[in-house]
């Protein structure tokens, strides 16, 4: 990711130095020689993250630390400081602090590495401070529900028919997002200033579907007590969405393509005609061109509410999505658990994501990032994933040189982050130590990866 880095350091040989690693990896670099300048930049500028030296005149780099958290969107810090003096640095990071970095530095792929991941940890909770405002809106952002390749004629589609009056008919299996979509095309069109309302024809019993769509008089039934509206009532002026149309009676069936033809209806035990001011959109699971030919739908309401199709893939052909729609996943309910930092996935459950089948598409996904987010601490790893989805996940031979190339790294990074505990590495990993152990041998890191930390 682009970012703004402020290097706040009072050696200018060592300040230097960081500058050109930075600014040749690509972020915007800025630097304070002191505590008291870097507080200047801070308030009057704006900064992802700040790399700053513990012990500096004027003021030391815990003091500066302390004294921006009361700044709007505080940046991340990462603390600089000389070999014998671990210590401060750890307390610090109680404090809040990302990481620390050690005087002289091993190496500039040590310092980048420590960056990306702060840099990760920022993204993240910047999409976790803009769930509050998606939320309200009832919507994730545009860029979700549109990820991955396979959404791009989606896309195209829904901007095409949203301005115009035509009823859509949304295909896909259940968890793909059609609620989503059709709201998309709600909330772009001439009518999204008045109600969206949804109802599901199979979550209804047939005996109260027809009152739920028309409404009903008092004493149309036993029960009916008083007078009641229904959705198409509820959505004058916007939107009707009927999910799962597939399952409705065919004898309500005929009724609503009465409303569709004639534009009005009358409430159960009614006589007056109400006008239905009404755009509709439709969805099913089932392929209704089947259930035609196989008389459990009727074809004259089939090519009425066929006017304009849009099939949504399944997760399985969206996977180059999946990463996005995790990242997701994790800081909305990261935000709403209220855990202390948004959890990640770990490389190695990613990987397994991403060559799961969806049968349940992105309502499973979501479910099984929430069930994770509950169970782990920081990073959701394989120990997390419900035992269905690694029964059901097959082998990828040709991954297999990837899927230990994101291992290794994953062991490398928490193994330096914890600076050496295998045993703590281990746990977040959710792996044995013993396992730990084997895995060091085998990538060659056993020996290595201390002599680094």
């Amino acid at each position: 990711m682009s970012a703004t880095i402020l290097i706040v350091e009072d050696d200018a040989i060592f300040r230097e130095l960081l500058s050109t690693i930075l600014d040749k990896a690509g972020y915007t670099v800025a630097a304070a020689e002191n505590g008291g300048e870097g507080l200047r930049r801070i308030q009057r500028e704006q900064f992802d993250l700040v790399l700053c030296d513990l012990k500096m005149p004027v003021r030391n780099g815990l003091e500066l630390f302390r004294m921006t958290r009361d700044e709007p969107n505080p940046p991340l810090f990462i603390f600089i400081t000389a070999f014998g003096r671990v210590e401060e640095a750890v307390a610090a990071m109680k404090e809040g602090a990302f990481d620390f970095l050690s005087k002289p530095l091993k190496d500039p792929a040590s310092l980048l590495a420590t960056v990306q991941r702060a840099l990760a940890q920022v993204e993240l909770e910047r999409l976790t401070l803009s769930l509050q405002e998606s939320d309200r809106a009832g919507m994730p952002p545009e860029e979700l529900v549109f990820a991955g390749r396979a959404m791009e004629q989606v896309k195209k589609l829904v901007q095409d028919v949203a301005r115009t009056p035509a009823t859509v008919l949304l295909y896909g299996e259940s968890g793909t997002g059609k609620e989503l979509i059709a709201r998309m095309i709600h909330l772009t069109s001439s009518r999204k200033a008045a109600p969206f309302v949804a109802i599901n024809c199979a979550a209804i019993p047939e005996n109260l579907l027809e009152s739920e769509l028309f409404g009903h008089e008092r004493g149309a039934f036993t029960g009916a007590v008083q007078a009641r509206r229904g959705r198409f009532e509820l959505a004058q002026g916007g939107t009707l969405f009927l999910d799962e149309i597939g399952e409705m009676p065919v004898l309500l069936q005929t009724k609503l393509l009465r409303v569709l033809q004639e534009r009005v209806f009358e409430r159960l035990g009614g006589m007056l005609q109400i006008k239905a001011d009404v755009r509709v959109i439709t969805a099913s699971n089932r392929d209704l061109a089947r259930e035609v030919a196989e008389k459990r739908f009727r074809e004259d309401l089939y090519y009425r509410i066929n006017v304009f199709p849009i099939a949504l893939p399944p997760l399985r052909d969206r996977t180059d999505a999946i990463p996005q729609l995790v990242k997701y996943f994790c800081a909305r309910y990261s935000s709403s658990i209220n855990t202390r930092r948004p959890v990640c996935v770990d490389p190695e459950a990613l990987a397994l994501l991403e060559r799961y089948a969806w049968p349940g598409n992105i309502r499973e996904l979501q479910n099984i990032i929430e069930r994770g987010v509950i169970l782990s601490r920081n990073v959701i790893t394989r120990k997390e994933l419900p035992t269905e989805l690694l029964e059901h996940t097959p082998p990828d031979a040709s991954d297999e040189n990837v899927l230990k190339q994101r291992e290794k790294e994953a062991i490398t990074n928490t193994l330096r982050h914890y600076q050496g505990n295998r045993k703590r590495t281990a746990e977040v990993l959710g792996i044995s130590l013993r396992t730990l152990q084997y895995r060091l041998k085998e990538y060659g890191l056993l020996g290595r990866e201390e002599r680094e930390l």
